[in-house]
């Protein structure tokens, strides 16, 4: 049989780590999608853009119809346009983060695919995806951390690229940190109550013998 103060230590402790893992698992289900429909003018992706770093890439974003570069969502999509290549293809994350895929649409025959890095080393690769001016999706398949992407394509001046997902994973130290102050918490309050037990058994103890 569980005692009252086990029961009411575990209850404690499951209120308190409750709003933690809600927050630890908030960036999981709430994924960024890089629409592209808030840049009003057609021109090169911003270097600090909806949280990814594209200053090392020829990432040209545009509105409009224009078959076969159809966007998946809204009216904007990026191309690497016709200088384009894998080299000037690379995306960063300001932080590491998991990332889900993106659509894409091009000329028939055209593909693409993406290369998956963290720290400097290739994590994942995606398969090959034909394209057409339908979009579809290509998914990394990779559950892990990356921090750069690099396109791959038979003929990258031909695609266009629309609705990038990811989600920025937070620092592990915040939720270690987290932890460790909730152990600490329910030390001193299991300290107390043993406190306050040995203090009613010795007055119960006393009151006996007198």
């Amino acid at each position: 049989m569980r005692k009252p103060f086990a029961r009411s230590l575990s209850t404690l402790v499951t209120r308190a780590c409750l709003p933690l893992v809600l927050a630890v698992a908030a960036p999981f289900a709430s994924a960024t999608v890089v629409t592209f429909d808030d840049l009003g003018d057609d021109g090169l992706v911003p270097a600090n853009y909806a949280g990814l770093d594209w200053s090392a890439s020829s990432w040209f974003q545009y509105g409009g119809e224009q078959a076969p570069y159809t966007p998946h969502s809204g009216d904007r999509r990026a191309t690497l346009g016709f200088d384009g290549s894998s080299a000037t293809s690379a995306i960063g994350f300001l932080t590491p983060s998991t990332f889900q895929g993106a659509w894409f649409a091009g000329f028939d025959g055209v593909n693409v695919g993406i290369d998956l890095y963290f720290a400097g080393s290739l994590v994942a690769s995606t398969s090959l995806l034909t394209l057409s001016d339908s979009p579809a999706f290509l998914g990394s398949g990779y559950a892990g951390l990356v921090d750069r992407l690099v396109f791959r394509s038979n003929d990258p001046a031909f695609f266009v690229m629309d609705d990038l997902t990811f989600a920025a994973v937070p620092e592990p130290a915040s939720g270690a940190l987290a932890l460790g102050g909730l152990a600490v918490a329910a030390l001193v309050i299991r300290r107390r109550k043993a406190a306050g037990h040995v203090n009613a058994n010795t007055t119960a103890t006393d009151t006996t013998t007198a």
